[in-house]
C-alpha cells in the first residue's frame, strides 16, 4: 500500500527540465540556492546541485565560480538542447546514413518541407 502523503514520482528528465526552466527565468547566472527557491523549496539543496552537475556533464549548463559557490547559466535554449540530443544519438550509431534516412522518411510532409527549406538556407549561407 502506498503512503498518500508521498508525492508521485516525477518522469525521467522532469527535474532537469524544471531546473533549466528556472535558470532561463533568471536575469543572469543563478546560484543553486536561487534555483531551489525558484522551484518552491520542494527539492533539497543537494538534489538541485546534483541536477545542475548532471546538466553540466551533458553540456546543458555552464558554471562560473562566485566566491565559494558557483553561478549557473543555461548553455542553450530548448531547441539547442534537443538538437544536441539528436546529434548524440546520431553519433552513437554506426550507420549514420541509415539513421538519417529512417528519420527523414518518418517525417510528415510539413516537417519535410521545413527541413528542406532549412537545408537550402544553410547551403545558401555557406556559398558566400
Amino acid at each position: 500500500m502506498t503512503d498518500p502523503r508521498q508525492r508521485p514520482r516525477r518522469g525521467q528528465g522532469e527535474l532537469e527540465a524544471l531546473v533549466l526552466s528556472a535558470l532561463r527565468e533568471a536575469d543572469g547566472p543563478a546560484t543553486a540556492g536561487w534555483v531551489q527557491e525558484r522551484l518552491g523549496g520542494d527539492l533539497a539543496y543537494t538534489t538541485v546541485i546534483t541536477i545542475l552537475t548532471r546538466l553540466l556533464g551533458k553540456g546543458a549548463v555552464t558554471r562560473e565560480r562566485v566566491g565559494r559557490s558557483f553561478a549557473w547559466t543555461p548553455a542553450s535554449d530548448q531547441a539547442g538542447l534537443a538538437a544536441r540530443k539528436m546529434r548524440k544519438v546520431l553519433d552513437a550509431e554506426n550507420d549514420r546514413g541509415a539513421v538519417l534516412a529512417s528519420f527523414v522518411t518518418g517525417l510528415d510532409p510539413d516537417d519535410e518541407r521545413l527541413l528542406r527549406g532549412l537545408l537550402d538556407q544553410a547551403h545558401g549561407e555557406g556559398e558566400d
